[in-house]
């Protein structure tokens, strides 16, 4: 129930109309797929989760280290090579059933290619609350680089703080480490790469959702803060009574599920802090007009506010996925009592 409340997929899917359950609920049966050893399927769901809506990238490595971390672990060479050339070929003619529409002409593949991988659009749209759109506020990017060399910075930025997480899951592959990868692998995406949108917040909540049971007052306090990062989109759609109402809900609900007022005092001190922050830019974005030179003022700081808790998500949830035990679990998380 708290899951199904999370009101950042309600409010873009329902209010924002711009549908992203779909291949988030495509992704989610390929994780539910791979983490019951249905490997073939669990791929097959998440390549039709990636063709439906290419951003479903800031997932792929996670779900490629996990499945080759787990073919790695055969006893023999012939039973390693099979069980990736499986994999592959699924995943190919998957690739290619989704795409034969489109195989007929030259130019209506490289349309779609085009139409995939806008890379005209820019570093970011909006107000994001990314590293990129934070470091604008002092530093121009955009100004002082090219676009091809703004697109190699946020590769390699993307690919660095995605492998750690992605080879500790290679070395050893076990559900509550896969889940964890995927977390800090969309954290990672939405963080550093390059045309990130305020929706792209929704790829990272959703494995952060199958962490509840496991981490319920940080993973509550992360969609409460993923919902309030895309605050300026939803006041321009006129969401404003929505937002409040599904954010009072999903609160309510997970405070009581998950005995959130039994959590440790610093981390309770430290969430009232960040509430106070958010309330504060509420009434600041609703009440307080913005100066004639900084117009942008009061997103750009929901932006940059919500940054850092981001950041320092990734570092915990990368924290949270090193100390894990070697010992392969089906289940129990390290963290689970906090």
């Amino acid at each position: 129930m708290a899951i199904i409340l999370y009101p950042g997929l309600i409010l873009i899917d329902h209010g924002h109309f711009q549908y992203n359950a779909v291949s988030l609920g495509l992704a989610l049966w390929g994780v539910i797929g791979v983490v019951l050893g249905r490997d073939l399927l669990g791929s097959i769901a998440f390549t039709l989760a990636l063709n439906y809506k290419q951003m479903e990238l800031y997932h792929a490595l996670p779900f490629f280290f996990y499945l080759l971390g787990k073919s790695w672990q055969q006893n023999s060479w012939l039973l390693r090579i099979l069980s990736v050339a499986k994999l592959g070929i699924v995943v190919i003619f998957t690739f290619i059933l989704c795409w034969s529409p489109f195989l007929t002409s030259l130019p209506m593949l490289l349309q779609v290619l085009h139409r995939l991988f806008p890379f005209a659009r820019g570093l970011f749209e909006d107000k994001v609350a990314n590293i990129w759109c934070s470091l604008s506020v002092l530093v121009k990017v955009k100004r002082l680089l090219t676009q091809t060399q703004i697109i190699k910075l946020s590769t390699w930025s993307t690919l660095t703080a995605c492998l750690p997480s992605s080879l500790n899951l290679f070395k050893n592959p076990s559900p509550d480490r896969f889940v964890l990868a995927l977390a800090n692998s969309s954290l990672a995406f939405f963080l550093f790469s390059y045309q990130v949108h305020e929706k792209s917040i929704l790829l990272a909540a959703l494995p952060v959702c199958l962490l509840l049971p496991h981490l319920p007052f940080e993973c509550t306090w992360f969609l409460v803060v993923s919902t309030f990062s895309m605050l300026p989109l939803l006041v321009r759609d006129e969401l404003a009574l929505p937002y409040f109402s599904c954010m009072l809900l999903f609160y309510a609900v997970a405070y009581h599920v998950f005995e959130l007022q039994k959590t440790k005092k610093l981390k309770q001190t430290l969430f009232v802090v960040s509430m106070l922050g958010c309330l504060c830019l509420h009434f600041c974005l609703a009440l307080v007009q913005a100066p004639r030179q900084y117009p942008d003022i009061w997103p750009v700081l929901v932006s940059v506010f919500s940054c850092t808790h981001f950041l320092g998500f990734f570092c915990y949830f990368n924290y949270i996925q090193f100390c894990l035990p070697y010992a392969a679990r089906p289940v129990a998380m390290k963290g689970k009592k906090s």
